[in-house]
């Protein structure tokens, strides 16, 4: 697979432990540099792959193992499929978001969409230890609050960017209709096939490039 470099300080990583702990996990880091639509972008239609369940069963027990209780806190895999499963469609949010969104689905794996111009550092993938910060919403306000300790979460330099592996985003780093430096990350635990994970990515670049085709384009697989 070709990897450009777009910059050299955002590189993002998962630190050793979560190996250690999952070692089946794999991700798909895409980073996109230079998106600027001149067409619209327009989400796919859903189709689910056949793993889903499958996978989101393996989210379920990830999160036992790191003592988040997936009922009260799903994946965003889980929380996309039961939404779908419910009401048909899936929320109009904005186009890059519903994009994700859809291909999460059809992909049967958790995406994760960030404006890369808001980090401060790279993001890494952690355990946290309680102390860091996460800037969300409770109740209609802006809150600060923290992770609980042991709680794999992506990060950067100045605090938790998303909580609970892939449960919920913070604010400061959400895409909006403006993010022209874009993050993406595509979530893998067994049973859903390597060479799916990197088709799922394929299937994002190519939804980028239909509406921005200058965009530069980075994919680069997260392994051990």
């Amino acid at each position: 697979m070709l990897t450009l470099i777009l910059d050299s300080s955002f590189r993002p990583q998962v630190l050793p432990i979560i190996w250690e702990r999952f070692p089946s996990y794999r991700a798909l880091s895409i980073t996109i540099k230079g998106y600027v639509p001149t067409l619209p972008l327009i989400a796919p239609k859903i189709e689910c792959a056949e793993w889903c369940e499958k996978h989101i069963e393996a989210w379920r027990e990830a999160y036992r193992q790191f003592g988040a209780a997936p009922k009260k806190t799903p994946s965003s895999l889980e929380s996309l499929f039961k939404r779908y499963k419910r009401d048909g469609a899936l929320p109009v949010i904005n186009p890059l978001v519903d994009t994700y969104n859809a291909l999460s689905l059809n992909w049967g794996a958790p995406f994760g969409g960030e404006d890369a111009a808001h980090y401060h550092g790279s993001p890494y993938l952690a355990v946290a230890d309680g102390s860091e910060t996460f800037d969300t919403m409770r109740d209609g306000e802006a809150v600060n609050e923290s992770p609980d300790i042991g709680e794999v979460v992506w990060r950067d330099a100045v605090g938790v960017t998303c909580r609970r592996w892939n449960w919920r985003q913070c604010r400061r780093t959400g895409l909006t209709p403006s993010s022209q430096d874009l993050w993406f990350v595509i979530d893998r635990l067994a049973p859903m096939p390597i060479d799916e994970l990197l088709k799922a990515g394929e299937a994002l670049q190519a939804s980028i490039l239909s509406a921005s085709p200058y965009a530069q384009i980075q994919l680069e697989m997260l392994a051990p």
